[in-house]
């Protein structure tokens, strides 16, 4: 049962690898999660391990100027500010008046006991133990209370609420806080007064069995005043100058010092979850941002796998690399340690990606990956900035490559472009200007050489991977010294030079009607590399030669000429051209017409029996605009080339009749020319075959008057050494 199961799960894993939305969302998946742990992790997570209290082994400089909150210090100095603030208390009125009443009240209820003269002494003291609150007071206390003494009384309760009054009116009041302190008070206060000890104990009996609070704490109102302390204190910033000294070596290390190495990054104490969460979110944004973006401008590299994981490649590798040289981060040479962030090859990134993909994609890229290295350096914007700059350049120079040193070129250009930005970004800081030009030279130089190597170095693998024909390989492939081209020269001189103008013809069209010149010129090159099978059966290889088709039928001519475009495919795979120069070797003729060996055969007698179809090219029609401006450019220079009297009328009456031709034998359908491209087309092949099949003057005959020139001379020659002898 568990094998089967493990079998279904293996074959539906299998099928669904297979399918090319699956593959495209794992790449997509593992693009993400590599970019966000790229971007979120430390190459060296824990630089500068220290804690609060610990001796510090070497001195610790800043490398970079910055300013940051200190939240511990701002919380100290709001929570002083909000324990300056006293507490609010709310005062009660009516507390001063109830507290003499209860005092009145008992005293008269001891008035009545001691007035009580039919009662006995024992009566009148336990009655008076009972109305007297919780005493211990002695017998001979309790006696003298019961007898009658109204003076005493009254003088007792007049003390007694005088100095209750007072301690209630004062500032304070009487608080729950203060209630025992100020009963101890104000036990000492009656027992000054002028009265008998017996008095004494029962005023101190009173205030404290009537004295109560008459202030109380008002929680919000000291709360909400507390809060107000707080919002006053400014927060606290430390600004941190690069290269001060934010530990000594043999220094106990303290707060403050540990708060500065946390905000320049130096030290990390914990994995930075919340940084990871933030930075895959920003991923997923970005990704979001590129895939719109080739899907609104550019649909052929967003429905082509191979080319988003191309360029998947390219950012990985670079963010990558960006990632590591910012970790080099001395804390030992603060003057150039917190500067290797200058070095990113942000700019092998821009021009890998004009190179294989497209220029616009490039400064996408570039921008997205500017911010990005911001991003790994702690917020520095002068490497996003210098990036920015140096990548942009990087995509300028090499928009239109004309030759493989352009690629070094490039790299300088980048160099120098990163060496002005680095110098603006560093003469606004305090280094002094010697070492802002040092290292604007030395960082600047730096990242041009790294963004030119990288490019030069990698761009071959990734041609060959994902078949990509880039123009740096087809500048090569253009090199005369190419081992097929010298071929070509060598063994079939007439279609060389055949080919060398129709990728002159070709390439001005292409430039025209804004195509890939540099691939239409090149494919023009190669186009009929198969006649090098047979070169004495062309045309423009038979140099004061008989004919061999004179001597053969027009059909196995015509299988002859037409079996070209498979030996040219056969050759371009041997000498591994390029795919974009087989498809054009193998669709200049599409399916086309063999005129000559059809009308030829029509003319032998053979009307009846003989088919188009067998004097028909069996290849496909023209694809791209490429294909087919070679095709065009191929009819027209052999036309043209065989007109007797080439003036310029019949030049352009042969032109536009090819290019009509063309259109209607539908050799165009298949590619995504339109007819004012076949019109603009037209006038290029026509400025461009004027300057070659230009009109020229007949030059007279000098031969006889340089021979009466050589006569003359030799008499005046013979005078001469006459005269010199005698």
């Amino acid at each position: 049962m568990l094998a089967t199961i493990f079998k279904r799960a293996a074959a539906l894993i299998m099928y669904l690898l297979k399918q090319r939305q699956t593959r495209r969302g794992i790449a997509a998946f593992l693009f993400f999660a590599l970019t966000t742990m790229l971007l979120s992790i430390e190459i060296v997570p824990y630089r500068i391990s220290l804690r609060e209290g610990q001796v510090s082994s070497k001195d610790i400089f800043a490398p970079r100027n910055i300013v940051f909150i200190d939240q511990a210090k701002t919380e100290i100095l709001q929570e002083q500010a909000a324990s300056a603030v006293r507490n609010q208390y709310d005062r009660d009125a009516l507390v001063s008046g109830a507290v003499q009443n209860d005092i009145a009240r008992l005293l008269a209820e001891m008035k009545k006991i001691q007035s009580d003269t039919s009662a006995g002494m024992q009566d009148r003291l336990n009655r008076l133990r009972k109305l007297l609150p919780a005493n211990n007071l002695p017998v001979e206390i309790l006696a003298a209370l019961a007898a009658p003494s109204q003076k005493e009384l009254q003088l007792t309760e007049q003390g007694v609420n005088g100095l209750i009054s007072q301690a209630m009116d004062s500032e304070q009041g009487i608080t729950q806080v203060n209630l025992e302190d100020t009963k101890s008070v104000l036990e000492v206060k009656i027992r000054r007064l002028d009265l008998t000890k017996p008095y004494e104990e029962l005023g101190v009996l009173l205030m404290r069995k009537y004295l109560r609070p008459n202030t109380f704490l008002n929680v919000e109102k000291t709360r909400l005043l507390r809060e107000e302390a707080k919002k006053t204190v400014p927060i606290q910033q430390v600004t941190v100058i690069k290269g001060e000294k934010i530990v000594g070596a043999g220094e106990i290390v303290q707060a403050d010092q540990i708060a500065k190495l946390e905000a320049l990054g130096l030290t990390r104490s914990s994995f930075p979850w919340r940084t990871l969460w933030g930075n895959a979110l920003l991923v997923l944004l970005l990704m979001v941002v590129v895939l719109f973006y080739l899907f609104q401008q550019n649909k052929e590299i967003y429905q082509s796998a191979g080319h988003l994981y191309l360029l998947v490649l390219i950012i990985i590798l670079v963010i990558a690399l960006a990632k590591a040289i910012v970790a080099i981060n001395s804390t030992q040479w603060p003057e150039f340690g917190a500067l290797f962030g200058y070095m990113a090859p942000v700019a092998a990134a821009g021009m890998l990606i004009a190179i294989l993909l497209d220029s616009r994609l490039g400064v996408l890229i570039v921008a997205i990956l500017s911010f990005l290295l911001m991003l790994m350096s702690n917020g520095q914007l002068r490497f996003g900035i210098v990036g920015m700059v140096s990548g942009l350049t990087g995509i300028y120079s090499v928009s239109k490559l004309s030759k493989s040193g352009d690629l070094i070129r490039a790299g300088l250009y980048t160099g120098l472009a990163s060496i002005c930005a680095i110098g603006i970004m560093e003469i606004s800081s305090s280094t002094p200007f010697g070492i802002v030009i040092a290292s604007a030279v030395f960082f600047g130089i730096t990242n041009g050489i790294i963004s030119s190597i990288l490019t030069i170095g990698i761009l071959p693998y990734l041609e060959s991977t994902f078949g990509i024909t880039s123009s740096v390989r087809l500048l090569e492939l253009s090199y005369p010294g190419n081992p097929l081209l010298k071929r070509l020269l060598t063994e079939a001189p007439g279609t060389y030079h055949h080919s060398i103008l129709v990728g002159n013809l070709a390439e001005a069209a292409a430039e025209a009607i804004n195509g890939n010149r540099l691939l239409t010129r090149v494919g023009a090159y190669y186009h009929d590399v198969g006649k090098l099978k047979r070169p004495y059966f062309f045309i423009e290889n038979q140099m004061n030669t008989d004919n061999p088709h004179d001597k053969i039928a027009p059909t196995l001519s015509t299988l002859i000429l037409t079996f070209h475009v498979k030996d040219g495919v056969e050759l371009a795979r041997e000498y591994k051209l390029p795919e974009d120069i087989i498809n054009i070797i193998e669709q200049h003729h599409g399916n086309g017409l063999c005129t000559y060996f059809y009308h030829k055969a029509l003319e032998n007698g053979q009307n009846e029996g003989v088919a188009e179809e067998e004097f028909r090219y069996d290849c496909p029609k023209p694809q791209t605009r490429e294909a087919a401006l070679v095709m065009l450019a191929d009819s027209v220079e052999a036309a043209v080339r065989s007109l007797q009297n080439r003036t310029y009328n019949r030049v352009e009456g042969m032109v536009h009749r090819i290019v009509k031709d063309k259109l209607l034998d539908g050799q165009l359908d298949e590619c995504d020319l339109t007819f004012k491209d076949l019109d603009v087309i037209a006038s290029a092949f026509i400025q461009v075959l004027s300057g070659i099949f230009h009109a020229r003057i007949e030059y007279p005959d000098l031969s006889k008057e340089v021979e009466g020139r050589k006569t003359k001379g030799a008499g005046v020659r013979k005078q001469f050494f006459r005269a010199r002898s005698k």
